[in-house]
């Protein structure tokens, strides 16, 4: 290691010419590995205290590339791959948890201190899926995958092998391409909770506490997570596949399998390499893209809503790529309808899906048809505001 002095202006100066050698290649972003192995027993050229530096050091590290970054790509394109932070760390996203174990025990522990992260401030993290150190046995890679690309970054990467799914065996790619597709079309979703993040502080892998701050059930909970405000995760750490984990108060469905479960409760079962504990939280409109091919496309093309268990009201704001807001959905719940509002219309196609409902009386203007996962509406006409009659 060459450890630079991020305290000397020539030094970032010289260190950065390095850097923009590489964006002018093509380069996009950049992993600040390391940042904390500082020694003490160093003069800095403007002469901080050497003990104190340890940590202040991994602020100055990142803020030099993320700055470079946003200056040669724009602001809102600068994005690190982070190991070492600090107090004003936050704002140089994205964090991840270092070298973790290929073990249960491990993964279950990066867990914990992604979700210790975020309640610290910062509202992205990640991990090394299969764990860093060894090599995982495919049963731990294939838990692991489904964690990882349930997270607000994911990434395959390791020290010991190649991380591809394919060298472990061909249900480690049917797992890898499962919960790949399934992220990339809950891109609309993801995104928008992302925006929020970077705009509100908010982490989005958040522990259960942030969202459910009067259930002392919630309060020590590691082991699982609300991926944004409207799904909740529940990784599987153990070799037989069983999991335990808790669903707060209300009616919650099975993202997957659109089984409707009431909470308050602490729930234990078996699950497969296709599947997790995965629930869309009761009063959720998730919107679902179109492709799940790729992460970065049209999020307002040809966009479903995926409506779960209303009984109040519920919201969903659908962004472009540049963070723009295309349109905001808005529902309301009487005794016999749902009232559905847009602040503006849509001038993309989108449709409406009513998980777990079988049939509805009428939706004025609204094609209407049964799927399997329930009711679906498509506008026959561009329209801001619907009623559907239960």
């Amino acid at each position: 290691m060459g450890i630079v002095d991020f305290t000397n202006p020539e030094a970032c100066e010289w260190y950065n010419s390095h850097l923009k050698r590489l964006l002018d290649m093509g380069v996009d972003s950049f992993k600040t590995d390391f940042g904390e192995r500082i020694p003490t027993d160093v003069v800095y050229y403007d002469n901080s205290d050497p003990v104190k530096m340890h940590n202040y050091y991994s602020y100055l590290y990142n803020k030099v590339v993320f700055e470079l970054l946003e200056e040669q790509l724009g602001v809102g394109e600068a994005a690190l791959f982070a190991r070492s932070s600090t107090a004003g760390g936050q704002q140089f996203p994205i964090h991840w948890g270092g070298d973790c174990d290929a073990t249960y025990e491990s993964m279950a522990e990066s867990l914990r201190g992604g979700l210790s992260l975020g309640l610290s401030g910062f509202g992205y993290w990640s991990h090394d899926i299969g764990g860093f150190e060894s090599t995982a046995p495919a049963d731990l890679y294939k838990r692991w995958a489904a964690f990882g690309l349930l997270s607000s970054h994911s990434r395959l990467h390791g020290s010991k092998s190649y991380r591809v799914p394919w060298i472990y065996d061909e249900e480690s790619v049917d797992v890898i391409r499962f919960f790949t597709k399934l992220k990339c079309s809950l891109m609309p979703y993801l995104y928008n909770e992302a925006f929020r993040s970077s705009k509100l502080g908010i982490p989005m892998m958040r522990a259960m506490l942030l969202e459910y701050p009067s259930d002392p059930s919630c309060d020590y909970l590691d082991r699982q997570y609300m991926l944004g405000e409207s799904l909740l995760v529940a990784p599987v750490f153990s070799e037989n596949g069983v999991v335990s984990y808790y669903l707060p108060n209300g009616s919650w469905t099975n993202y997957l399998t659109n089984e409707v479960i009431e909470g308050g409760k602490w729930i234990k079962e078996h699950h497969d390499y296709m599947s997790l504990p995965l629930f869309a939280r009761p009063n959720s409109i998730i919107a679902v893209g179109d492709t799940d091919t790729k992460p970065d496309y049209d999020y307002a093309e040809q966009v479903e809503l995926h409506v779960f268990q209303i009984t109040s009201s519920a919201t969903s704001i659908i962004r472009n790529q540049n963070g723009e807001e295309e349109f905001t959905v808005m529902i309301e719940k009487s005794e016999t309808a749902l009232k559905v509002r847009f602040n503006q219309v849509p001038t993309k196609p989108w449709s409406m899906i009513l998980r777990g409902m079988d049939s509805v009386s009428s939706a004025e203007g609204l094609f209407i048809e049964r799927t399997t996962f329930g009711v679906k509406l498509s506008p026959g006409k561009k329209v801001q505001e619907f009623t559907i009659q239960l």
